[in-house]
């Protein structure tokens, strides 16, 4: 399981693991299965920080989970760009993201997803 998942909710978890098993029933285990759970993990659950956290909506996080494998969109890394704006800012202010006040919403996305993945980096040593 991957080190964001096992700092996050039993739930995230177990919506992960479910999901694995069944890709890999449906397409062999590899990297679609790995890709297809999280997509079910990016359904109820967005990336805060080094871990995974409920979303106040179940749905699609970005362009790409609404778009399925085929869609040329580029996904959000588990940041949930269909949020609100708001929702957005009081992320990056948890995430202590500088200059958020003065950023578009698509700035804000691309500013968390940075931040997410550095805070990942050092949770892995």
């Amino acid at each position: 399981m991957p080190s964001t998942l096992k700092r996050s909710p039993k739930k995230a978890q177990d919506t992960y693991v479910e999901a694995h098993d069944s890709a890999v029933k449906e397409y062999g285990e590899g990297e679609r299965a790995h890709r297809t759970a999280f997509a079910a993990v990016k359904h109820s659950f967005e990336k805060s920080g080094d871990r995974w956290e409920p979303k106040g909506r179940k749905g699609p996080s970005d362009a790409k989970a609404a778009g399925g494998r085929n869609t040329r969109a580029r996904t959000a890394g588990g940041v949930d760009a269909n949020a609100s704006k708001q929702h957005l800012m009081d992320q990056a202010k948890e995430l202590d993201i500088g200059g958020r006040s003065r950023m578009s919403k698509s700035e804000l996305v691309d500013a968390i997803q940075k931040a997410n993945a550095k805070s990942t980096r050092r949770s892995r040593g």
